[in-house]
């Protein structure tokens, strides 16, 4: 089928944009983004000449230019589902999702504690739960070091656990990937040599060079389960993570440690620095359970369902619509006739 969406969250696409569909990627300006091949580029200008089976939202903003550029509504003209990929970021347990009021248009959470805290209202929802294109088993983690993936890790502070890293760094030397990482420095103003700033790279890159360091430091606080946190899983990495949000039900205990104790995972991180074969030993399981429970296989295969179940119950509902003003119209010109006699 024809899937419209936009590119937005670029690791979750990587995968989603390997699927069997034709995939359409509206862009705004005059270049249009770098896609994988079979993917088409179209100019948001051009998108009303397009034949869309099904609209992939990502946002409320997004909903609206929908309708505007396609000329249709995502969820009565054009079968729609919306992606959340968040935590609430006003209430963790009482806001409403901005589609709650609706019943056509399916909440799809990337995570089961997603749906759990946002206030779904009686919208329809579903769980498909990440998928990770596998790199390979990269770990070598010949580097006694922490690497940590976080974008923007200034502005986010305590959501992405930004302020728990000094206690990290006492025990073992930070390696930093990510959008903004060359911010740190001044921030937490740490002794020399307790942090390098690797930056942010091109994702086959960052995949190698995260595999050389000895385990993976996952502070995040509350954000939605982190795909870098998957992806180090499954290269075979060890990996430390704050028992929050989907963690616990993504991290094994034999995959590294995993506590709401920041204390009790840097004890665990100098155990890793100095066991070099346990570290492997922890990697080896984190690889073999992020294969089996966030394979790009069972990812494709259920969005390939949710994508067909909205496209059938749309047509449905169209073909209902349509019988059902071809029946009245006779009965209307009937009851004109008699008005005329």
């Amino acid at each position: 089928m024809r899937v419209m969406v936009w590119m937005v969250h670029g690791g979750w696409m990587d995968g989603f944009l390997r699927g069997p569909h034709e995939y359409i990627v509206p862009f705004a300006g005059d270049e249009p983004p770098r896609l994988p091949d079979g993917v088409r580029a179209v100019p948001e200008s051009a998108l009303r000449e397009q034949d869309v089976d099904v609209v992939v939202l990502q946002s409320m903003a997004e909903f609206e230019a929908a309708g505007r550029l396609l000329g249709r509504t995502p969820g009565r003209d054009v079968a729609a589902v919306f992606v959340e990929h968040n935590t609430p970021k006003e209430h963790p347990s009482a806001q409403r999702h901005p589609l709650a009021d609706q019943h056509r248009i399916p909440i799809v959470h990337v995570t089961h504690f997603n749906r759990l805290v946002w206030d779904n209202g009686d919208a329809p929802t579903r769980v498909i739960e990440h998928g990770v294109p596998d790199p390979g088993r990269l770990y070598t983690g010949e580097l006694a070091a922490l690497g940590v993936v976080i974008n923007e890790p200034v502005r986010r502070w305590r959501v992405t656990g930004t302020d728990l890293l000094p206690a990290f760094a006492e025990v073992a030397p930070l390696h930093a990937f990510g959008i903004d990482s060359d911010l740190l420095p001044a921030a937490l103003a740490l002794p020399e040599g307790r942090l390098r700033i690797v930056g942010d790279l091109p994702t086959a890159r960052m995949h190698a060079e995260l595999g050389r360091r000895r385990a993976y430091l996952h502070p995040f606080r509350w954000t939605s389960l982190g795909l870098a946190l998957l992806e180090a899983m499954t290269m075979g990495m060890p990996v430390l993570a704050l028992a929050t949000t989907e963690a616990a039900r993504a991290v094994p205990p034999e995959a590294g440690a995993l506590s709401a104790d920041p204390g009790e995972l840097a004890v665990a991180a100098a155990q890793l620095l100095a066991d070099p074969d346990e570290a492997r030993r922890r990697g080896a399981h984190a690889r073999e359970y992020a294969l089996a429970h966030y394979g790009l296989s069972r990812f494709l295969q259920d969005w390939d369902d949710v994508l067909d179940e909205q496209l059938t119950a749309h047509l449905a509902r169209t073909r209902t619509r349509r019988d059902g003003a071809a029946a009245v119209r006779p009965i209307a010109a009937a009851s004109l006739m008699e008005g005329t006699r």
